[in-house]
């Protein structure tokens, strides 16, 4: 195909997967809502941003869809998207895209000046708004992103300063996105010029290691020539990094940014430096063991995040002469007979000694994710009621697999005939999953905390479940919590809250698996596809409570952050909501729910350390459960959920039953409480 071919289809995958995340909704706000997701997924994976939080502004002269602001307040992306959606590969004027920058930029004037305060609270753009505002002081860069499915001619866009903070404007057209998507290693490569960087070369000692696919340069690289490499590129440098650096809130951390305020000349005697992966060096090598470093491609710190990030910010806020750092640098070239996506990882983790290694986070081969793309290619889920014809669910470990895979019908008639069985609306990425998973595991406050962070956290409880494979059933009961999630949101968007949709129906979805014990008869979901009336009805009065529990947070805190608190799910989850007779009636009993595995899912499956814990639980006499919660009442010294669940241990142990996970989880920490406390059991 030619270029101008694969921009068409790729035009036409965009429109028809906005169409198929936004229900085939005509309604514009949705679909706008849709594109931008979709967006923030793609340089996501593009390693462009961390994440992207979609959010709708508009007023006059401005317009924004969307924020993302570091955990340090530090940087700050806002996103505009300028969706066509016509499925064909048109132009954007040149005058949209420079209104488009103008009326972001007018909005970041007016959000730092307190254009929160003419807002209304429960509005998602308040939140917006007010992260802003009250970030106004730490921020020390702002990146603009605009977004378009259509192609574009601007070709250049100079940084501004907006008082003390760097502005940086970016463009993302349907040519870069699909470069970015098509590219293989799906980011645009980092290229580093040192002349042109820092005024010379880099001189350094040179190591080839006979038939290793690889070689090193050791080298002193001056700290302004980072600085001025992350000002350039920043969060990209770190994309191969297991634990990416985000802000400065651990002890290495603290230490290293005194390091470098207070005594800039022991640096480099006190720390480690960075490991870097590159291809295609350009040397001028002496024949002695040295050579000078001229250029590389692909440039990737894999080690040293919280080295870079940390003189990046003491450049920044605290105005540190960075050259007067030396830091160590070791430079692994992977050469063609070496394969960089298996060994940059091997040299990051081995590399990470400063704190523990996120193993998560190069997880897409990881074998659950194998697993269950496996049997997603497989499994054939019943027709809908009413309907004759199977399909199945598609399960998109890596970025680009749908469209790859229906890319490879030739005709428009093989294409169609593959939706039909494949439809996009069934299509399921690794984000999505955790965020089902994690919604059942009653963790709505992980994911409130946004798709990337409940991904990891969702990677770290597989990791923690150690040899859990993914069988049929499971398949089976991932698919219903998935169709109870994407059920739930058009329920709620039907009843035009004004914003909040994720939290609302991560919140609701919680309380109901919690208080029916996970006894949603999922395989029925499965079997029908579809929930039942009872149960969509009560995911509608269960909307309501969570939307008026989320909208306001004790304190007058900011929404967003509220509903990322445990403090906000422990206080939802104690609500009382009375559960109709009509859907009691549908539930499965405990019995049939274990049996059935409804209840079956990650956070049933128990490591050794959670044997061990069931077992010591387990091991308290029933009396002294008993006496515990009559202790507690007549003390009041526990919350009423405590004092319950005591009793119920205690019942439990009467029976010689054992208690679940979580039930020892939560007993040991009662017992340890109430001992504290003066309990003398």
């Amino acid at each position: 195909m030619s270029e101008a071919e694969d921009l068409q289809a790729f035009a036409l995958n965009i429109q028809q997967d906005v169409i198929a995340r936004a229900d085939a909704a005509e309604d514009g706000a949705l679909r706008a809502e849709a594109f931008a997701e979709l967006m923030f997924e793609h340089l996501v994976d593009a390693g462009e941003i961390d994440d992207g939080i979609p959010c709708a502004v508009e007023g006059r002269g401005i317009r924004c869809s969307g924020y993302f602001l570091s955990e340090d307040n530090d940087r700050l992306d806002l996103f505009l998207v300028i969706p066509r959606l016509d499925g064909i590969a048109s132009s954007v004027p040149k005058a949209d895209v420079d209104a488009a920058f103008r009326r972001l930029s007018a909005y970041l004037e007016k959000a730092a000046a307190g254009l929160h305060k003419e807002r209304e609270e429960a509005l998602t753009g308040y939140d917006m708004s007010r992260a802003i505002w009250e970030a106004r002081d730490d921020l020390s860069h702002v990146r603009l992103f605009v977004v378009t499915d259509g192609l574009a001619t601007v070709e250049q866009i100079e940084s501004t300063m907006f008082g003390s903070i760097e502005v940086s404007s970016h463009l993302w057209d349907l040519r870069r996105l699909h470069r970015a998507v098509s590219s293989g290693a799906n980011r645009e490569p980092i290229h580093v010029d040192f002349p042109k960087l820092g005024g010379s070369p880099v001189r350094c000692i040179l190591a080839s290691p006979p038939d290793s696919g690889y070689r090193c340069l050791l080298t002193m690289l001056p700290g302004n020539l980072l600085v001025e490499m992350y000002r350039q590129h920043g969060p990209r440098l770190l994309e191969r990094n297991v634990r990416s650096f985000l802000q400065l809130k651990g002890k290495v951390n603290q230490s290293i940014r005194k390091t470098i305020i207070d005594e800039p000349q022991m640096f480099l005697a006190f720390n480690n430096g960075l490991s870097v992966t590159a291809t295609g060096l350009k040397l001028i090598d002496h024949g002695d063991g040295t050579a000078d470093l001229l250029a590389a491609d692909d440039f990737q710190i894999v080690n040293g995040g919280q080295t870079t990030g940390s003189i990046f910010r003491a450049w920044r806020k605290d105005k540190v002469d960075a050259s007067r750092l030396q830091v160590p640098l070791k430079i692994t070239e992977i050469l063609v007979d070496g394969d960089i996506e298996e060994i940059a990882p091997r040299i990051s983790q081995s590399a990470n000694n400063q704190n523990k290694v996120n193993m998560a986070d190069f997880s897409s081969n990881h074998p659950f994710h194998r697993k269950l793309q496996e049997l997603s290619r497989s499994i054939w889920a019943p027709p809908a009621t009413g309907m004759q014809r199977q399909s199945r669910w598609f399960y998109e470990r890596a970025r680009g697999q749908y469209h790859d895979a229906l890319a490879q019908n030739r005709t428009d008639g093989e294409r169609k005939a593959w939706e039909a069985v494949h439809p996009r609306s069934q299509l399921v990425t690794k984000t999505d999953l955790s965020k089902y998973e994690h919604t059942w595991s009653q963790l709505p406050h992980i994911v409130s905390r946004g798709g990337q962070k409940c991904y990891l956290d969702f990677m770290d409880h597989v990791e923690n479940r150690g040899s859990f494979e993914p069988d049929e059933g499971y398949f089976e009961r991932c698919v219903a919590r998935a169709i109870l999630f994407r059920r739930a949101e058009k329920i709620v968007s039907r009843q035009k809250f004004g914003g909040y949709r994720a939290n609302i129906v991560t919140y609701a979805l919680a309380w109901l698996s919690h208080h029916t014990a996970k006894r949603v008869d999922l395989q029925g979901v499965w079997a029908t596809q579809q929930l039942s009336p009872a149960l969509e009805a009560f995911i509608e009065t269960l909307s309501v409570h969570a939307h008026e529990h989320v909208t306001t947070p004790p304190g007058g805190q900011n929404v967003t952050e509220w509903c990322k608190k445990e403090a906000c799910w422990e206080q939802f989850r104690e609500r009382s909501i009375h559960i109709p007779a009509n859907l009691e009636a549908e539930l499965l009993s405990r019995d049939k729910a274990h049996v059935a595995g409804s209840t079956h899912a990650l956070e049933e499956q128990t490591s050794v350390a959670e044997t061990e814990q069931v077992a010591r639980v387990a091991a308290f006499p029933a009396q002294t459960w008993f006496d515990l919660a009559a202790w507690a009442k007549d003390t009041q010294t526990l919350q009423p959920w405590q004092r319950s669940l005591s009793f119920s241990l205690g019942k439990l142990a009467g029976s010689g039953k054992p208690p679940t996970r979580k039930q020892a989880m939560h007993g040991e920490k009662i017992i340890a409480e109430a001992r504290s406390l003066g309990f003398r059991g």
